[in-house]
């Protein structure tokens, strides 16, 4: 039987214990994929092994999350109001998507 650290799926994660590695089998990983990636997204590394030798490692993804900038110029250029009884959502939304 293949030694596996925290094998168990469970959500252990949450509760502020994340083991420093786990290692998996392809059959388990598959059977389990949902749960392996909800350790990685909690900060732990994943090994997938066949026949007990490692073929890949899932690692959370470290790169510096990027700001959304936002033209405010467009955003009041196309900004209405909601209290126009004239208001035809479907030609706003139709002259904005062909403005594009």
């Amino acid at each position: 039987m293949l030694w596996q650290m925290g094998s168990s799926l469970d959500n252990s994660y949450l509760d502020g214990y994340v083991s420093p590695m786990a290692e998996y089998s392809v059959a388990e990983a598959k059977n389990h994929l949902p749960k392996l990636l909800d350790r990685v997204i909690a900060g732990e590394e994943v090994t997938i092994t066949r026949r007990g030798r490692a073929i890949a490692k899932i690692v959370p993804n470290r790169a510096a999350p990027r700001g959304m900038s936002i033209d405010l110029d467009w955003l009041e250029s196309v900004r209405v109001d909601p209290k126009d009884p004239d208001l035809d959502f479907t030609a706003i939304i139709r002259q904005m998507r062909d403005a594009e």
